[in-house]
């Protein structure tokens, strides 16, 4: 086994009225939001795939399934934080993240800051190891319309020495 490994993730949630806009833990001050079984937050479920892909383990989907009531609304930095956990548990640790989100609304760049922060502190790891940029997508596709917004992130892992953290 390899000392360390590197995973990817990817999450799009339509756009949908009357309901919270949530990203990287951040709930965004407009009319729409993300339509799905949590909170909907697209850039936390692509950090959780990239972490749990890297570990060569199942995709959020199977360990958070989206027909389950105990994640009806659920705050996708909890899910984050469970993520961490097993890999901890799994002898893991979390080198770094990076993640871009695709939207051509809401205005992300002003809350970019504090999304890394959040998913930080629910990852169990330092701001310094998280990227997070934005961009729009010219106009072309659903995202092009504003229809949805999609994530992608990237992880590394290490194999860690000893002391597994508890999930929060």
């Amino acid at each position: 086994m390899p000392p360390f490994r590197i995973g990817h993730g990817y999450d799009i949630h339509r756009i949908v009225d009357d309901r919270p806009m949530v990203l990287g833990g951040v709930t965004f001050d407009v009319p729409f939001g993300l339509d799905g079984h949590s909170d909907a937050d697209a850039l936390t479920h692509a950090v959780c795939d990239a972490l749990l892909g890297a570990a060569g383990l199942p995709d959020i989907g199977h360990f958070f399934p989206n027909d389950d009531p105990a994640f009806k609304g659920i705050d996708s930095q909890k899910l984050l934080a469970q993520v961490a956990v097993e890999l901890s548990n799994r002898g893991w640790s979390i080198g770094n993240i990076d993640a871009s989100l695709i939207a051509e609304k809401p205005k992300i760049a002003p809350q970019l800051d504090k999304m890394k922060s959040h998913l930080a502190a629910s990852a169990g790891i330092s701001v310094s190891q998280v990227g997070l940029k934005a961009t729009t997508n010219e106009g072309a596709g659903s995202i092009g319309r504003s229809e949805a917004i999609a994530a992608h992130a990237v992880a590394l892992i290490f194999r860690q020495e000893a002391n597994p953290i508890e999930a929060p």
